[in-house]
């Protein structure tokens, strides 16, 4: 589904970003190559993330922490928070199309989330430089921030990757 201004909505949220880089012929239908990473992402799914929307070098997911995230301290694991945040940077840093993956990343945790909290990850692309880029994710439970992460990426060679 393409709303105004050609951004891709995987769900009913409210988000104005810019055009999705790509062209197609009038009635074709594409599959955002972030939506398809996504689709074949089992470990994502397999804890609910949710991919909420991408575009051209952005995109948000959402995760509800659950009692089996909540580490000894009776606060979400730090891991889970970092992954959630690690699946809005690889589907922002693979909206562009080549097959990319992550070169290193770091998170930064600001307050604590709870079992029953719902996290959503926005990622936005900063910079990118030959097949590098540089994308800041920001993990808000509401307003709160929760967590900030910046991942590093490359896109892989063309020869060799998936199909």
């Amino acid at each position: 589904m393409t709303a105004p201004g050609g951004a891709v909505l995987i769900t009913d949220y409210s988000f104005s970003f810019e055009a999705v880089d790509q062209v197609q012929e009038p009635g074709a239908t594409t599959r955002n190559p972030a939506q398809a990473m996504f689709d074949d992402d089992r470990a994502s799914q397999a804890l609910g993330i949710e991919l909420v929307e991408t575009g051209s070098g952005h995109a948000s997911a959402r995760m509800r922490i659950t009692e089996a995230m909540v580490n000894g301290h009776g606060i979400a694991h730090g891991g889970y928070l970092f992954l959630l945040a690690d699946t809005a940077f690889a589907c922002a840093c693979n909206s562009h199309g080549p097959t990319t993956v992550a070169a290193r990343a770091d998170i930064t945790f600001i307050r604590p989330a709870r079992r029953g909290d719902l996290l959503i990850a926005r990622a936005e692309q900063r910079s990118q430089f030959g097949r590098s880029g540089i994308y800041d994710v920001s993990v808000h439970c509401g307003d709160q921030l929760i967590a900030e992460f910046r991942g590093h990426s490359r896109s892989l060679n063309t020869e060799g990757a998936k199909p």
